[in-house]
């Protein structure tokens, strides 16, 4: 298939002048509005299921938890891909953290930011924060699913060599074959799926941690299967027996977490029922 070649600068503003100097142009690129767009579509819904009985979040705390998020999200995914993914260039550069300008973001970094936060505003507003990850959870596939398809415009991330029906040369690839779309295998299974069965699971009341358990549990799952049409990182290739990605590696505690988390909430939940008779 013919890559469908879209500018990644959605809005170009200048070249100007101020005080005899020139600025600019101002580039805003299209994953950067992808954010704001994540962002408005989680607090959108936010703002939709807070005070439900089974939700411990009012529609007055909305804007605060999702300033909490955003600065989890930003912070944390910052924080991890350069720890993550480029710790030996940090320690060369240590300024560099801070040039958020130059690009990249990690999801797991990003996940590792928003519990912080979440444990930061459960504790500010004396509620559970299990129940408060629970609220969160089914709001994240917003994000995601946008955040891979601002990867896709901007050519980052591409996957590995295919030669199936659907496969794309990205015009940015300096080796120029066909590879596998796996921007959008990541939008599909991260964003539209992931958020359709956290929704519907999350619609009616379940144990404590259940919700955030089987977000955990599915993310880590799509995550592992898609890294295998993902090309690697060139500067890390695989990290465990020739075929095991950084991606892959990052998720393998989620899913061990998410698993303990599903088990430990419906057994707590079976107990309060035994005891309760």
């Amino acid at each position: 298939m013919k890559y469908p070649e879209i500018d990644p600068v959605a809005v170009s503003i200048g070249p100007f002048e101020f005080a005899g100097q020139s600025y600019g142009p101002l580039d805003i690129h299209w994953y950067g509005l992808m954010y704001l767009l994540g962002f408005a579509g989680a607090w959108l819904l936010a703002l939709r299921r807070a005070g439900f009985p089974h939700t411990v979040v009012q529609r007055s705390q909305v804007e605060n938890l999702t300033t909490y998020v955003a600065f989890g999200v930003i912070l944390g995914g910052r924080f991890g891909y350069v720890f993550f993914y480029h710790f030996n260039y940090w320690l060369s550069d240590p300024v560099w953290l801070f040039r958020v300008w130059e690009g990249g973001m990690s999801f797991h970094g990003g996940l590792l930011g928003v519990i912080v936060a979440l444990a930061l505003f459960a504790w500010r507003t004396k509620v559970s924060f299990l129940a408060l990850t629970d609220f969160v959870a089914p709001l994240v596939p917003i994000g995601l699913g946008l955040g891979r398809l601002g990867n896709f415009i901007g050519q980052e991330l591409w996957g590995r060599a295919a030669d199936v029906p659907w496969a794309m040369v990205f015009p940015k690839d300096p080796e120029g074959i066909a590879r596998h779309p796996s921007q959008l295998y990541q939008a599909t299974l991260e964003g539209l799926v992931l958020f359709t069965v956290l929704y519907w699971y999350s619609s009616k009341p379940r144990p404590r941690g259940a919700v955030a358990g089987l977000f955990l549990v599915l993310y880590a799952c799509f995550r592992i299967f898609a890294e295998f049409f993902r090309e690697p990182d060139q500067h890390i290739s695989f990290d465990l027996f020739g075929w095991v990605t950084r991606g892959q590696l990052l998720s393998l505690p989620m899913l061990i977490l998410g698993i303990g988390v599903l088990v430990w909430s419906w057994q707590q939940q079976a107990r309060r029922r035994q005891s309760g008779r």
